[in-house]
């Protein structure tokens, strides 16, 4: 099973994240923060990966530290699901259209972080959600779950529509990098034998 639980609590947050990479996409995730969860739950459903999240944040000062502790934990979880990645394809990419956004993802499951992020959102809030914290989540994402990504938004003036095409395109990245490559499926994707 290539699934995993973490907690992670800090004075500012208390989180809770369940992975599993052989899911069907589906999702149950309560973090406060409604764009947030719609987010995530395009997270889960274009990834098809089940997810399962729920934080309680010091969502009276912002959003922020939900936001970021809910990346770091989720890459957490997807790095111990991933184990020694044995036999995965290690790599995803996507170009994903969505209305007036256009966003291209690739990505490398190679346990080195790093995140290059050309994705600008035009206005500083979704409803009452702010903007900056897209980056925010995805720089946690990288960086705790050892993912090397790059994200450019090639288009776009809606920032609603492009901030969910980056996680959506994102998520469909993702679903080619976990897949298990059936011609090698034993073997560690990497010529240094170790990811």
């Amino acid at each position: 099973m290539r699934s995993h639980s973490i907690t992670r609590a800090t004075a500012e947050t208390e989180i809770s994240v369940s992975v599993d990479l052989d899911g069907s996409g589906r999702y149950d995730i309560e973090t406060g923060v409604g764009f947030f969860d719609h987010m995530l739950d395009q997270l889960a459903r274009h990834s098809l990966i089940d997810i399962t999240v729920r934080a309680k944040g010091d969502l009276h000062v912002d959003d922020h530290h939900t936001v970021e502790d809910t990346g770091i934990a989720l890459g957490q979880a997807v790095a111990a699901a991933l184990g020694d990645k044995r036999g995965i394809v290690r790599y995803g990419s996507c170009l994903l259209a969505m209305d007036d956004a256009l966003v291209r993802t690739a990505l490398d499951l190679s346990g080195r972080p790093f995140l290059v992020w050309n994705v600008d959102l035009p206005t500083p809030k979704i409803g009452t959600f702010d903007t900056e914290l897209v980056r925010e989540f995805f720089q946690a994402l990288s960086t705790h779950g050892g993912i090397t990504l790059h994200v450019d938004a090639l288009h776009g003036i809606n920032s609603h529509h492009i901030a969910e095409a980056t996680f959506k395109s994102v998520a469909r990245a993702l679903r080619q990098a976990v897949e298990t490559d059936p011609r090698k499926s034993g073997e560690i994707p990497s010529t240094k034998g170790a990811l």
